[in-house]
């Protein structure tokens, strides 16, 4: 027995060696530097989905993990991967046609042989999502294109494959009008001239792909980089936010359309799902039950959203962002608990400090919540209205979430050029120093309240649609500026703006969902949601690291690190079918040294 176990010890120190090694030539045999090899096991490891799809609640089991490198000038790369003896491996790099390989032993040399792409048509379709939202001719009217960026992208792409087809007019009318169903708020002058525009535009550019303009060329900083990606849910999920749990060094991330928490640990595979509980009176739906009526497949009763972790004893607290309560998960008795408020609707993003109060969002009632620990009491605060007619608005805005929930055609509702009525606090994190900042994306302002005398203070954004922050180790904020393309940096001390384009952008065109700063290595880490990328600036050269994700559509809204400096993310596209593959994943980016 312990001659087996020794063997068995051996052959799993040894695994991490195994590799299979890649070499990449153009046709005329000149080596293909900066291509993508995704290395996948041609039989991985299944997990059973006998739960309306997806795995029983509290089943222990494995995924097995994608492996994305590329290849170095000499057209080589060595992908380790020791999860599977025999692989399928995929390559691609924009102007060469795709490749897609099938069966090799996972410790073999193989070499490959790409083909460029001549058809102009075939070549744009390579293109990302931004580039060609930037073709799109909206004219003079910039903030149109804002407009478009800010209410009809924080679901999926706008420029995705979806998107790139000759709709009529009355097919995008009717496009939007469902969009608006599901949250969109164009306002009125938009909601009006997008179907046409939008019509032409896209006729237009099938006619003349060559107006499509190519997005950023991949850079050197991707050699030795090591993308991993463990696939989880399927075309009817959301991967909404993540968390990396400190004290355990395992991944959470919340499918926030079937109320399912993953629990992933990155080191060995193992996973397990918990389904977050929903009390007695709970509607499918939650207390939005007319929001999601037409979507196909559902389980949303609470709608799980986003996610923090607690200094004290690292208990892990959601927004459920459905429901008027905070819930709070035990990662060692696997134990929910739901913490319940009267007031305030749609807890959005959670945050908590060093005091162990939680902070979070109350998007569509326009308050920032915080739930005592220690005293287990509630308190709101709730911010200015920026007029008398939104004032009005909030104060109904219950009336209206009835009218929606009755079947109210929500495009029918009057929304102005700033959506009054409609706020929308958002992001929201904890300075060093203690001080709490939040976004309004709506109201473009930022906010902060101090914790000692529970004062607050708005301030508004020299750009529009804040969206997510994050405040580094000298309590600068750092803010995505959502249809901006860019992000901001806003420093307390003497209340200026620095705005830094993202290298992602075309024509400046990209949509930052949100960003975290690594306050360990000051860097500053942004979704590129128009891009299929993540990127990474170091706060003190300025110099970017893009990182192209392996699948088209990925949607990425939040960011996280381990204490090596690996940063994790999740391809959360609402809805999911639209990520190539139709898959969602949990992605580990490791940066090249």
């Amino acid at each position: 027995m312990k001659t087996k176990l020794f063997f068995f010890l051996i052959f799993f120190a040894y695994l991490p060696l195994l590799a299979i090694e890649i070499e990449v030539k153009d046709a005329s045999g000149k080596p293909l530097d900066l291509v993508m090899v995704t290395v996948k096991a041609e039989k991985p490891q299944v997990a059973p989905r006998d739960d309306h799809g997806y795995p029983p609640e509290g089943l222990v089991f494995t995924i097995t993990p994608e492996v994305t490198m590329f290849t170095n000038p000499n057209g080589r790369v060595q992908v380790p991967f020791a999860y599977a003896p025999s692989v399928i491996v995929r390559l691609r790099k924009i102007g060469f046609k795709d490749q897609n390989l099938r069966t090799f032993p996972s410790g073999s040399s193989q070499s490959f042989r790409m083909e460029k792409v001549v058809d102009m048509n075939a070549l744009v379709s390579q293109y990302p999502s931004n580039s060609w939202v930037a073709a799109l001719d909206f004219g003079e009217d910039k903030d149109l294109r804002k407009t478009y960026l800010e209410q009809c992208g924080f679901c999926h792409q706008q420029g995705s494959f979806f998107m790139r087809r000759a709709f009529t007019e009355g097919d995008w009318e009717e496009i939007i009008n469902r969009m608006m169903g599901y949250g969109a708020r164009p306002h009125g002058k938009a909601k009006k001239k997008l179907p046409g525009l939008l019509s032409h535009a896209y006729v237009d550019l099938l006619k003349h792909p060559e107006r499509v303009k190519p997005g950023r060329i991949w850079g050197k900083e991707l050699h030795g980089a090591v993308i991993r990606e463990w696939p989880m849910g399927d075309s009817f999920s959301q991967m909404h936010d993540l968390l990396y749990h400190k004290k355990t060094g395992l991944v959470y991330v919340g499918d926030n359309i079937q109320d399912r928490l993953w629990e992933i640990d990155t080191n060995t595979g193992k996973t397990v799902v918990y389904k977050v509980p929903k009390q007695p009176d709970d509607e499918l739906g939650g207390l939005l039950p007319g929001r999601l009526r037409s979507f196909q497949k559902h389980e949303t009763y609470v709608g799980l959203h986003s996610l923090a972790e607690s200094p004290v004893d690292g208990h892990i607290f959601i927004t459920p962002s459905l429901q008027k309560r905070i819930t709070e998960f035990d990662p060692v008795t696997k134990k929910f608990t739901d913490h319940v408020f009267a007031d305030g609707l749609y807890p959005h993003t959670v945050r908590i400090d060093e005091e162990d109060r939680v902070w979070f969002t109350l998007a569509l009632s326009n308050q920032v919540g915080m739930f005592d620990r220690k005293k287990n009491t509630f308190k709101n605060y709730t911010l200015p209205a920026r007029t008398t007619k939104e004032s009005f608005s909030l104060w109904i805005s219950g009336f209206i979430v009835k009218l929606m929930n009755w079947g109210f055609p929500m495009h029918l509702l009057p929304v102005d050029e700033r959506v009054s009525g409609m706020p929308l606090p958002y992001g929201i994190d904890i300075a060093p120093n203690g001080n709490v900042w939040f976004t309004r994306l709506h109201a473009d302002t930022i906010g902060v309240i101090n914790p000692k005398d529970y004062s607050f203070q708005l301030i508004e954004t020299p750009f529009q649609g804040p969206r997510r922050l994050r405040i580094d180790k000298e309590n600068h904020i750092w803010i995505s500026a959502f249809p901006e393309g860019a992000i901001a940096k806003y420093t307390p001390e003497d209340g200026k703006f620095k705005m830094y384009p993202l290298p992602t952008a075309v024509d400046g065109v990209e949509t930052p969902y949100s960003l975290n700063v690594d306050r360990q290595r000051h860097l500053v880490w942004v979704n590129g949601t128009s891009s299929d990328n993540l990127m990474a600036m170091d706060i003190k050269t300025e110099e970017w690291k893009v990182y192209p994700m392996s699948r088209k559509v990925t949607f990425t809204r939040d960011v996280e690190f381990g204490p090596d400096g690996k940063a994790y993310s999740c391809n959360g596209a609402f809805p999911s079918w639209h990520i190539e593959d139709g898959q969602p994943t949990l992605m580990e980016i490791k940066q090249s040294k």
